[in-house]
């Protein structure tokens, strides 16, 4: 166990959210147990209870955060090229899927009926669509409805095959992230206004 270090508790929460990120993408969620994050941390097992109530808990908090990190990096802009912003912002995902694949292997299927974690999962997908909604070249009302309800079933198809690609590698990762971003774009070109292909 690492020597005990004082931390003030937003110190001390931080280093247990990183340290339980770690075991959680190192291990499957079933592995990960409280005493070895509190074993690694170098603080009891009643520290990590005081900050988080169980396992779930503090997963969700990591999971959070990740959302939040996620969400920094897929901004949209209405200068930019779409395509290149959409394949910017699936290659940060991709990036955070791959490299933490047991994190989001429990959070979408361990914990799927979990309604903290698919709170979190709603969420982004919500801010993602909304964003992707203001950079869009929209007519009208009707057309943002309609293209918001395509951006929220493309989230949801996206969201499950790149879980189903995380658990059985069918493609590469390469061409994953061009089916994600050629089905949007076919989808939605009916629904734009009229003028150049999204590019």
């Amino acid at each position: 166990m690492p020597p005990r270090q004082r931390l003030t508790p937003a110190d001390r929460r931080a280093q247990l959210l990183a340290v339980g990120a770690r075991l959680f993408a190192a291990r499957p969620y079933e592995e990960v147990l409280m005493e070895d994050i509190a074993a690694q941390a170098g603080v009891s097992r009643a520290l990590l209870y005081r900050h988080f109530p169980g396992k779930r808990e503090l997963f969700a908090a990591i999971y959070q955060q990740a959302a939040d990190q996620l969400l920094a990096k897929s901004r949209f802009d209405a200068a930019g090229s779409l395509v290149e912003q959409l394949i910017e912002g699936m290659d940060a995902h991709l990036d955070y899927f791959i490299a933490n694949r047991n994190t989001i292997l429990a959070g979408n299927r361990v914990l799927a009926g979990d309604p903290v974690i698919q709170t979190i999962i709603a969420n982004e997908l919500d801010v993602i669509r909304t964003r992707l909604l203001s950079v869009l070249p929209l007519t009208d009302a009707t057309a943002r409805e309609a293209v918001s309800q395509v951006l929220k079933s493309w989230l949801v198809f996206v969201r499950v095959l790149v879980v189903d690609w995380l658990a059985d590698e069918t493609c590469t990762r390469t061409e994953l992230r061009d089916v994600c971003v050629g089905s949007v774009l076919g989808a939605i070109r009916p629904l734009l206004a009229a003028g150049p292909a999204p590019q």
